[in-house]
């Protein structure tokens, strides 16, 4: 198990390869990552998520709703842009600027965060996990393949992005994406609460480099108070978070009651928390934090994967995403050790990629925790 006293791919360039570690060779795992790559954006009908449009434009489905979401389009771009396809990344780009990014109005650079296919609004409001996402692809874009002409100015649109998430409403129009008093994330931008999975400290310390020069102090901070944050809303047992919480960390009762569980949004913390110990190694409670998830599912099979209280206690609905669930736990072995962490990669290696309606969400975490425990997952600087 790495320790806090090692230092992150941050610092060192090196990234765990948590396959070869448990014996997997290096051909067989460069393999299993791009024929993921292949099925998702070119495979079968029951399998692919990504759909090019017309001669430059491209989306991510949810396949569960049919709609376009910017969830998926900016966690298509990570992917593309992990895998050194820019055209991919281009495409989807261009789809999110053309059908979903406000110019003007209380939303202003924020992302309408989900569309028909053919690009028809079916919300106005932004979802602000979709505008992490794009600001962090954008920049990775920038540093692997340089900045072109608009709209491929790939840092300046980051930036301006981020601009609008630490700044709106100042001019008395709008909110900000993050609460000014706390640094945390919101929900939306109109909510006085958050989603624990929006949480993603590894990105806001690579914007505390890369923002606007007067953001980056904002940015460091919140990539603390997010760290600090997600103490809060994890079980101290079970490590289990539920999908949407206060800001003291407490799950989130008043308007949606129904998310005060773990549940589909909450799977991602793991490879959340994980990934930001794989980059920074900032706190060694990233460590426990993974244990704990992977000692309450390690006798659990995926099969049976339900809702639960984050007290552990199972509820009587199954879990939509069970691959997905799969995938992440797995992933929390870049910060777990012990034999639950092995138990789980080979759990995962040994799982094909979800097929049919509901595999949209379970094959972006799957594709995100490949790329994570193969060590591909990079910061690109």
């Amino acid at each position: 198990m790495a320790r806090s006293e090692e230092r992150g791919a941050f610092h060192t360039g090196r990234y765990r390869n948590v396959f070869a570690e448990y014996g997997y060779g290096e051909e067989e795992i460069r393999r299993k990552v791009e024929d993921a790559w292949q099925a998702l954006f070119y495979g079968d009908d029951d399998v692919r998520i990504y759909y090019p449009m017309g001669e430059d434009m491209g989306y991510i489905l949810d396949t569960g709703n049919l709609d376009v979401r910017t969830e998926g389009l900016s966690y298509g771009m990570m992917m593309a842009v992990q895998m050194d396809r820019q055209e991919e990344f281009n495409r989807i780009w261009r789809y999110a600027l053309k059908f979903m990014q406000h110019r003007e109005g209380r939303y202003r650079h924020y992302f309408a965060w989900h569309t028909t296919p053919d690009g028809v609004r079916l919300s106005q409001g932004p979802a602000p996990d979709g505008e992490e996402y794009f600001a962090m692809a954008l920049f990775f874009a920038s540093n692997r393949w340089g900045d072109g002409p608009e709209p491929f100015n790939y840092a300046e649109q980051a930036r301006t992005i981020l601009r609008a998430c630490v700044h709106q409403g100042e001019d008395g129009e709008g909110e900000p994406m993050w609460d000014p008093r706390t640094k945390l994330i919101r929900f939306v931008p109109e909510a006085d609460f958050t989603d624990p999975s929006y949480h993603l400290p590894h990105f806001y310390e690579l914007f505390a480099l890369w923002a606007d020069e007067r953001d980056r102090p904002f940015w460091k901070e919140a990539a603390e108070a997010s760290r600090e944050y997600l103490k809060k809303a994890c079980h101290p047992v079970t490590g289990l978070a539920p999908e949407y919480a206060e800001y003291d960390g407490s799950p989130h009762t008043r308007k949606y009651p129904k998310f005060r569980h773990f549940f589909s949004d909450s799977y991602r913390v793991a490879l959340n928390v994980a990934l930001d110990w794989e980059w920074f190694r900032a706190d060694e409670w990233a460590v426990q934090e993974c244990g704990n998830i992977q000692r309450f599912f390690a006798d659990i099979d995926p099969a049976d994967y339900r809702r639960y209280a984050i007290d552990g206690t199972p509820l009587d609905e199954p879990a939509l995403h069970p691959v997905g669930l799969l995938a992440t736990n797995a992933a929390a072995s870049l910060a777990a050790g012990g034999p639950n962490a092995e138990r789980f990669v080979r759990a995962f290696w040994n799982t094909p990629l979800r097929r049919g309606k509901r595999r949209y969400y379970d094959n972006c975490l799957y594709f995100f925790s490949l790329l994570a425990l193969s060590g591909n997952y990079r910061i690109w600087m």
